[in-house]
């Protein structure tokens, strides 16, 4: 547990004389103390609260004068935010959302299983199906002090369809249907985010199939869209069905193409010095040739590698000869994971945000009136659009009804003829039958008369 207060830990001793902050810790050693449940930022003790008179007198603030930088002649205490700030974190824990994107049989959810070291358990897609599924899985993981709420979205059945742009759109709305339940809960009254699950998708690993010949039109069209709302990570499937000339040759290719059509995908930043070499050298291997395993082999020295094996040889995940595997992972997961889903809120959410408060007719620094007469001039656009479509939809079942009632009527009209033709039969018939009755009848009659002719003259 971590400590929730701080006065009890000893403050390490100044130097007679010297005054200011104490020096903040490396990072290390603040790491270093967060795991193991010390303070990296101890306080003083009373005496040293003790402050000195400010030696610049007193400070009038001016919005024409710049705010004077004044040095501190004792210990204050709030050198301590960073620690406050990450046992915070530390405590509420962090939410990244990855959305998968590829054909059936890429290696999607084993790609997944590899970079995240478990078992995902995805329902497997044997069948084909009408629509693109999305299917979500959830999970909470920790590593050291450090946990996660980790949600997966897969595409089941994409690009498997005929009319393959609708694969693009139902994608695409998932995506813009996070964005609109989280603005929808920013715009409550009585809104709590803190606690509120955000579903936006931080990151999208989009997976290209090693033809050689270039991006698909699906793939173009789908990128095009979806790089507009997330951040898009292109990574090239079971690249080690491909040899290394081949690969590094496809990978211009997409490069190029993707600027031909000028399709911005995810630069990891440069901004930071800290990580500027890094990504500078992540984003040269984009997109990334990976390959996935859920087998393992035991090498000579006993280490048990994740890898797959061929009569031809052995292909090792974790091995940057063999792919970009690692790379992958240390760009989007040790590297940039907050990158992501800082980018995610401040610049992918805000331009949607935007976006669909100006079609609410809501501009910057409305409040109070303005605001409810937007949400009174939004709710009557909404009763009118229903009043509209409620009318529309009575024109067209009264159509529908009248279509219906001719059809019977119709229907009738042709039972009425046949039953009238089959009447006319039945009694044409009856007649013909006693006209036969009759004349047997006469018949009969008269060989009576006969028979008893004879009988006399006998």
């Amino acid at each position: 547990m971590l400590p929730s207060s701080t006065p009890n830990v000893q403050r390490p001793t100044k130097p007679p004389g010297t005054v200011g902050p104490t020096t903040m810790p490396s990072p290390k050693v603040a790491h270093s103390a967060l795991i193991v449940g010390t303070n990296p930022f101890p306080t003083s003790d009373e005496s040293q609260r003790k402050l000195k008179p400010p030696q610049n007198g007193n400070v009038h603030s001016s919005q024409n004068k710049a705010i004077p930088e004044i040095k501190l002649t004792g210990f204050v205490g709030f050198d301590s935010l960073p620690y406050q700030l990450v046992r915070k974190c530390q405590e509420s824990g962090f939410q990244f959302n990855l959305l998968c994107v590829g054909e059936t049989g890429m290696g999607k959810t084993t790609l997944l299983e590899s970079l995240f070291n478990m078992k995902m358990e995805f329902e497997q897609c044997n069948r084909e199906l009408k629509t693109v599924e999305l299917r979500e899985k959830t999970f909470d993981v920790q590593e050291g002090a450090v946990k996660v709420k980790l949600r997966v979205v897969e595409t089941a059945g994409f690009g498997d369809q005929l009319d393959k742009e609708k694969s693009a759109q139902i994608i695409v709305n998932y995506i813009n249907d996070q964005f609109e339940a989280y603005l929808k809960e920013e715009l409550k009254v009585k809104r709590n985010l803190s606690s509120y699950e955000d579903r936006r998708i931080h990151a999208c690993l989009y997976f290209i199939s090693p033809t050689g010949h270039g991006i698909k039109a699906l793939d173009l069209i789908t990128l095009r869209e979806l790089a507009k709302r997330v951040n898009v990570i292109p990574v090239i499937a079971k690249s080690d069905t491909t040899c290394k000339d081949e690969l590094q040759r496809f990978k211009q290719k997409v490069v190029s193409e993707l600027k031909a059509q000028n399709i911005e995908i995810y630069q990891f930043p440069t901004e930071d010095e800290t990580v500027r070499k890094d990504n500078t050298e992540l984003n040269a291997l984009v997109p990334f040739a990976v390959v996935g395993s859920t087998d393992f082999i035991t090498k000579e020295d006993g280490r048990v590698l994740r890898a797959r094996r061929y009569p031809w040889g052995v292909v090792e995940v974790e091995n940057e000869e063999h792919c970009d595997f690692v790379k992958l992972r240390e760009a989007m997961l040790r590297i940039n994971e907050d990158s992501l889903r800082d980018r995610t809120h401040t610049e992918l959410y805000e331009r949607y945000r935007r976006e669909r408060l100006k079609q609410m007719k809501i501009g910057d620094g409305d409040a109070g009136p303005k605001m409810m007469e937007a949400f009174v001039q939004r709710r009557k656009e909404l009763e009118d659009e229903f009043l509209k479509r409620k009318d529309q939809y009575s024109k067209e079942m009264q159509q529908r009804v009248s279509k219906k009632e001719a059809e019977l009527k119709h229907h009738e009209e042709i039972l009425n003829i046949r039953h009238t033709e089959i009447d006319n039969t039945y009694q044409n018939e009856l007649k013909l039958v006693e006209a036969q009755i009759n004349g047997l009848i006469e018949e009969k009659a008269k060989l009576e008369i006969k028979l008893k002719k004879q009988q006399r003259s006998k």
